[in-house]
């Protein structure tokens, strides 16, 4: 079984595939995707991935199902034997999301057609410094 340990709104959900979480409010339509780029951990049956190469690459998507609010917290301010007394309250807006998929794309895959990229582009730079080079030795034995 797939998990991942997320972060949103300073708070830290483990999901699974197909579970719903209530958030702190995400803009977005019901129904329309939402992905998490911020992933603390994840599990593929006995394995853990903790290392930060790996979960940069690694996504969480989900669908909106609807905004929502919490219910009321109260906050009672008191202070004894002064007559002094507040009470306030409020409830938090909050989004409902249903967990589509998780994702771990591979790394190594990407590092390695990456670096090849890179190896291509510096022996084209070195061709074309060698090249200039000669021109400039040439122009320079012509003018002596």
């Amino acid at each position: 079984m797939n998990y991942a340990v997320l972060k949103s709104g300073g708070k830290q959900y483990k999901v699974s595939a197909g579970d719903v979480i209530l958030v702190e409010k995400i803009l977005g339509e019901s129904g329309s995707k939402i992905t998490f780029d911020d992933i603390v951990m994840m599990g593929e049956g006995a394995q853990i991935h903790i290392e930060e190469a790996e979960l940069k690459s690694a996504f969480v998507t989900g669908e909106v199902i609807e905004q929502t609010r919490g219910p009321k917290l109260i906050i009672f301010k008191k202070k004894r034997r002064q007559n002094y007394r507040r009470k306030k309250g409020h409830k938090q807006d909050l989004t409902a999301i249903r967990i589509k998929s998780i994702n771990l794309k591979k790394v190594a895959t990407t590092k390695t057609a990456a670096s090849k990229k890179v190896e291509t582009k510096a022996a084209i730079k070195k061709d074309s410094a060698k090249k200039t080079i000669k021109t400039v030795a040439k122009k320079a034995s012509n003018k002596e």
